[in-house]
């Protein structure tokens, strides 16, 4: 079976001079000229924007934007990373919609950005003779010691807010799934950020025994191309020596 994929070809390449003002980075295109771009990352980036980097850049037609270029990818020293986060809602869907990701046959349907709980949408609803799975996508970017990934990089109210809601709506037909969507090549496993997070990692504890069930998948990642390869193994909490 062909695997889904979201292109990104056609990108422009450069070193990274500076991410600022969490929303911009100044970067040096490989023609020698100097721009800003748009970073669509609002997280830390821990690992992900360290000057002399090598970057990939989207361009936009859009005459109204400020910045035509938008921060895609980056080598790192552990592997090629997606630091475009929203790109991972359009990942997932794909898989899923491809067959991908074993478990959810049942559920063909698929809808986006559907409104449940307490003024959050699911970023995917699937649905099906099974019933229903309301699923939340998060994009992992840290990694840290031999291949550990962590989630989130930054304390994340919004993160602990979305698994209160999964755990709400967790019962009978109604499933509820937390999906890791790794987009970093060097990790190799996924947990909790507690360290950096000790609330978020409680929350998902919490989350677990509710019936909130979690997901972790890693991704092909190259300027080429993005897509879901390769089932991760999750744990709440960093194997010994993975943080």
């Amino acid at each position: 079976m062909t695997q889904p994929q979201a292109a990104v070809d056609g990108l422009a390449s450069g070193r990274l001079l500076r991410r600022y003002k969490r929303f911009l980075a100044d970067v040096q295109l490989d023609s020698g000229e100097q721009i800003t771009v748009h970073c669509p990352n609002t997280g830390a980036m821990t690992g992900c924007a360290e000057p002399g980097s090598r970057v990939w850049l989207s361009h936009s037609a859009s005459r109204t934007r400020k910045y035509p270029y938008t921060w895609e990818l980056v080598e790192t020293a552990a592997g090629m990373a997606c630091i475009h986060s929203a790109r991972a809602n359009k990942v997932v869907q794909a898989a899923f919609e491809q067959g991908v990701i074993p478990g959810f046959e049942a559920y063909p349907d698929i809808r986006r950005e559907v409104k449940y709980g307490e003024g959050s949408r699911a970023d995917l609803l699937l649905e099906g003779s099974a019933g229903r799975v309301f699923v939340e996508v998060k994009c992992v970017t840290l990694c840290v010691a031999d291949g550990q990934g962590l989630f989130p990089d930054a304390v994340s109210e919004r993160g602990r807010k979305h698994i209160r809601e999964l755990a709400l709506v967790a019962g009978g037909d109604t499933r509820a799934l937390l999906f890791f969507c790794v987009f970093h090549t060097g990790i190799k496993r996924v947990s909790a950020a507690g360290a950096i997070d000790p609330a978020y990692r409680d929350a998902l504890q919490q989350g677990i025994a509710e019936g909130v069930e979690v997901l972790a998948w890693g991704a092909d990642v190259t300027p080429q191309g993005i897509q879901l390869a390769r089932p991760l193994p999750f744990t709440l909490d960093p194997v010994s020596g993975g943080e």
